[in-house]
């Protein structure tokens, strides 16, 4: 009998025993030794790749954001405004109002086909909304200027990057709303085009906060 207690007493204090040493390991050095690498290494990227304009953080360069006019009385879905560069379309759920445009309760993509009826006419529509938007005065939109990520959303819905066409598409309209020279902004604009990772992976890319900070700027400026 004692021995069985004096047994159970030994095992009880090496299961509290590793209990103890597990926690500190697992639960305390471990995630000190990582938050420390992270925030030794890889500090913009382990606080979530934050962006700051006028001494705060205004937004993620992982994450897009919209750029509209407020609601007006009897709108459901707001206008864009039109001086900003724009983004990525807003249909990344499809109709699935959870996520209608950048928001993190959920991401995905419409998972339509190509000849699927309701992705058409988004595209259709979004299309003919880019020409109608980005003609300006001494400029007219071509349909075959159009590229694809100017009428579709991403995978993701939360695609922070358009391509360099996209943007080049909206630099005359972005002109024309702030009293700017087109020569001006499509300086801006390639001074904020990323190209391949390394030379050759993904393609050409222009984040839209950071360019419409820049564009920010630049307006306050002149």
């Amino acid at each position: 009998m004692n021995n069985s207690v004096t047994n159970t007493v030994r095992l009880l204090g090496a299961g509290l025993r590793a209990l103890l040493v597990l926690t500190l390991v697992t639960g305390v050095i471990y995630p000190l030794v990582v938050t420390g690498i992270a925030q030794g290494l890889f500090s913009d990227r382990a606080n979530g790749s934050e962006i700051k304009a006028d001494g705060r953080v205004v937004g993620s360069s992982l994450i897009g954001q919209a750029y509209n006019l407020p609601l007006k009385q009897g709108q459901e879905t707001p206008e864009p405004d039109l001086k900003w560069f724009q983004g990525r379309p807003r249909n990344g759920l499809g109709t699935n109002s959870v996520n209608t445009r950048y928001k993190l309760i959920l991401s995905g993509a419409t998972n339509r086909a190509a000849d699927n009826k309701d992705l058409i006419d988004w595209v259709t529509a979004a299309k003919a909304a880019v020409i109608k938007d980005n003609s300006t005065a001494d400029y007219r939109v071509s349909p075959s200027e159009v590229p694809a990520d100017a009428v579709t959303s991403s995978g993701s819905g939360l695609d922070p990057d358009i391509s360099p066409q996209y943007a080049r598409l909206q630099v005359h309209r972005v002109a024309e709303r702030n009293g700017l020279p087109v020569a001006q902004v499509e300086k801006l604009l390639d001074e904020h085009t990323e190209g391949r990772i390394l030379g050759f992976v993904g393609e050409p890319r222009v984040n839209v906060l950071e360019l419409n900070i820049a564009l920010k700027n630049l307006v306050a400026k002149s």
